[in-house]
């Protein structure tokens, strides 16, 4: 059985949400979105579940 996890939509949907909820926090969701999403983009998201 394969699970795969989209890491991507998530991050980015608690981060909308977050803006939404936290508008004052904007400049670090933003960059911690933009980290998350390097960091997947340089390791791949296959490998968090090995």
């Amino acid at each position: 059985m394969n699970i795969t996890l989209h890491l991507v939509p998530i991050v980015s949907l608690l981060a909308g949400i977050l803006i939404l909820v936290m508008p004052r926090l904007l400049s670090t969701i933003v960059a911690v979105y933009l980290i998350v999403v390097g960091l997947v983009g340089l390791f791949g998201s296959g490998n968090f579940l090995r």
